[in-house]
């Protein structure tokens, strides 16, 4: 199999995660500037979030784009990594309400951590050979 219907599925997955995640800024009830006071930490924790799931898109893609075929293995690392990236809208919400911040810090970090072994994972599953470094001579 193809690697295309695998970065399309990703793809709408990452993009519907986004839109969770904008989903959560509520609108200030006040007219003024200070009003926005109150939502400057959910603000920051949806930037924070919106480069990281960039940052998975743009190295998910580019990690497709280096490999040639699809197997089970490879889509079942792949439902890993979108189970972690999926939890990011929730850690996100999460984390701009707690007040406690050992508890933000720590949520945040596992599905981080949880999202960024799972990838690598995922290359050295797609392309052993160009993960260790040498030539692929498969025939193509």
């Amino acid at each position: 199999m193809t690697t295309t219907r695998l970065e399309a599925f990703s793809d709408g997955v990452i993009a519907i995660l986004i839109t969770i995640m904008v989903l959560e800024l509520k609108v200030p009830r006040g007219t003024d500037w200070q009003a926005l006071g109150p939502l400057i930490p959910v603000f920051l924790t949806y930037v924070l979030s919106f480069i990281f799931l960039g940052i998975y898109w743009n190295n998910h893609h580019h990690m497709l784009h280096a490999t040639e075929r699809c197997n089970g293995a490879i889509l079942w690392a792949n439902l890993h990594l979108l189970f972690w990236l999926s939890l990011i809208p929730f850690v996100t919400s999460w984390m701009a309400t707690t007040t406690t911040p050992r508890y933000r810090r720590q949520s945040t970090a596992w599905c981080f951590c949880a999202a960024g072994s799972r990838t690598r994972f995922s290359c050295a599953r797609s392309s052993p050979r160009k993960a260790a470094g040498t030539r692929d001579s498969r025939p193509r």
